[in-house]
Order: C-alpha cells, then sequence, then structure tokens
C-alpha cells in the first residue's frame, strides 16, 4: 500500500493532478462508477472521479433507507449545481431484508457490504457497463478493519479479498494515503462548498452504525429523528463528529403519573483531527439538557437520553 501522505505535507494541487492521472489510465476508454453518500470521503472521490473521467463516471445515490433526514434530495441538489449529474437508485427493499433479524454488529457490517457491492452494485456494474468501481476509502478504514477494531464495509484487499473475484469488477482508491484532514483539504482544492468538506463525517453504514440490536425501518426512523435534532443543536459547534445512537433495551420510564416503558437514545460528540483517536466534547449541560429535552419531547417512545463521556480509546466514535 501507498504510503500515507500527512495533512500538513500534503500538495492539494499535485495530489489532484496525479490522481486524476491515475484515474484516467486505469480506466483507459471505459466507463467508471461510484456511490455517493453525501459524506466527506465519498464527496471528495466522486469531485475527483468527474475532474478525471466527466461523464464517463456514473455516479449513483443509493437510497438504502439507513440515510439522513432528507439526505437523497438534499446532496443530489448540491452536486447538480455543481454540474456532476446524480442518479438515485431505491435500494430500500434489499437493504432491509438483508439486515432482517441480524443483531451483531459485524453480522451487520457484512450483510450490509454484501448487500451493497455484489447484490445493488452488481445489478448496476452490469447495467452501466462498468470495469471499475472508484470509491473514497481512507486510511483509517484500512487502520481500523486491520486491526481488528470494526470491519470497515469498504476494505477488501487488505483482508485477502479480490474484488475482481468476488464482485465482478475493480475498485479503486485514489484518498487511501489520507486520513480526514487530508480528504478535507483535497475537497476544498477541488472546489467543493465547505458545506459538505467541511461537514461531520457519516459512516458507511449510514444510520445502521448507530442502532444497537436489529435494524428495522422503524427503529432507524427513531434514531433519524433524534439525529436530526443533535446535528440542529450542535452544528455551530467546531467539533469533529456528533451523533445519536438507539439502544436495544427498554428502560423504565415515567409520563403522566405512571410507568412508560419506552427506549434510550444516547449522545456521542467528539473533537479529534483524524479519528484513530478522540476526546469527549466538554458540552455545557445547559446544551445538554437542551438536546435531551428535545428528543424526549419529539422522538415517539424515548424515556432516556445519556452522554457519553468515554474518549477513543476504548471507546470508539461510531457504536457498530
Amino acid at each position: 500500500m501507498a504510503k500515507e501522505i500527512r495533512a500538513a505535507k500534503l500538495n492539494t494541487e499535485q495530489f489532484v493532478s496525479e490522481k486524476v492521472r491515475e484515474i484516467r489510465k486505469i480506466v483507459g476508454k471505459g466507463i467508471a462508477i461510484n456511490a455517493l453518500s453525501g459524506g466527506v470521503d465519498s464527496s471528495v472521490v466522486t469531485a475527483l472521479g468527474h475532474r478525471a473521467l466527466g461523464d464517463r463516471l456514473k455516479t449513483f445515490f443509493i437510497d438504502n433507507g439507513l440515510m439522513r433526514q432528507n439526505e437523497p434530495k438534499q446532496v443530489k441538489i448540491i452536486f447538480q449545481s455543481l454540474g456532476i449529474p446524480i442518479e438515485l437508485f431505491d435500494a430500500r427493499r434489499d437493504f432491509f431484508k438483508a439486515l432482517k433479524g441480524i443483531t451483531d454488529p459485524e453480522e451487520k457490517r457484512e450483510a450490509i457490504t454484501q448487500t451493497f457491492y455484489k447484490k445493488v452494485f452488481g445489478e448496476l456494474v452490469v447495467r452501466s457497463g462498468a470495469k471499475h468501481l472508484l470509491q473514497g476509502t481512507i486510511l483509517t478504514d484500512i487502520d481500523e478493519t486491520v486491526a481488528g477494531i470494526k470491519r470497515q464495509h469498504n476494505v477488501f484487499e487488505q483482508l485477502g479479498i479480490d474484488p475482481q473475484k468476488a464482485f465482478g469488477y475493480k475498485i479503486i482508491e485514489p484518498l487511501i494515503q489520507l486520513r480526514k484532514d487530508g480528504v478535507r483539504k483535497v475537497g476544498a482544492a477541488l472546489g467543493l462548498p465547505a458545506s459538505i468538506f467541511d461537514r461531520i463525517p457519516f459512516p458507511g453504514p449510514a444510520l445502521a452504525a448507530r442502532v444497537l440490536g436489529e435494524v428495522t425501518p422503524d427503529r432507524v426512523k427513531i434514531v433519524r429523528k433524534a439525529t436530526a435534532i443533535v446535528e440542529k443543536e450542535l452544528s455551530g459547534m467546531k467539533v469533529f463528529q456528533y451523533l445519536a445512537i438507539l439502544h436495544e433495551d427498554r428502560v423504565t420510564g415515567m409520563r403522566d403519573g405512571k410507568r412508560d416503558f419506552g427506549l434510550q437514545i444516547e449522545i456521542r460528540c467528539w473533537d479529534s483531527v483524524d479519528a484513530r483517536s478522540a476526546e469527549v466534547t466538554r458540552l455545557p449541560y445547559e446544551t445538554l439538557e437542551k438536546i435531551a429535552g428535545k428528543i424526549v419531547k419529539e422522538v415517539p417512545g424515548v424515556v432516556s437520553v445519556t452522554y457519553n463521556i468515554t474518549p477513543k480509546p476504548p471507546s470508539t466514535i461510531e457504536a457498530v
């Protein structure tokens, strides 16, 4: 694997030029395909790929039913304004079918991986005639997977998996030498708006990474509402990431003087540079109190809101 390029030493103009040449050489006169989630890494690799290939890169937004509130529509509008066409692909049924009955974190990640790469993208590759998939794997994804911390859904060759044999196409990973801070710099150099390159990270498995236990449409709907509240209330904070997690067990609460056997939401907020380690943000108590009040009031069934105060390590930024 190529050597890490640290953000402080990154020459973005040189990096973009090199990767554009590299992508063009690999793809040749053919067609490549990629998935845009609206996250930092996928957005940057989409812009980079279109810089290299133009309309020979077919970009899809896979609606897996696990995205944040209004994400598909908003991301499509932003990229179309940049002259990058996006096609929405509805795969909600496929993903929820694959996740049905699964509670183990690694099994959930594997179900998402297989559904994404083999079924959904397998069909899109055949339809488009593409031979290559362009994706935004970064160095931290590799580190966590190889170390056995958690299996990142976009890591294959480092685990001895040949994507060509497993899925029928080759994978190009132009950001693999960078960490999140470097990817942001490349995004700025490519002309992406700060609302994209400087937004908080979002995991590949999307909101499935924030549901403990089985991932169902109803449970995703709950964590989606909680996520919208957390992101709205913390959007002005200069922090690395913030999120809401839905716990599996129900807890005892009270409403109108009676027991309410309800749900528990956990809030996490992090200070970090590259996600390898992270410190818990010392949010004002008044802020936490406001968020908790809104979640309990606006998210049906929630009776308890907690705040994670354990740094990474031993905790991790995402729960699953």
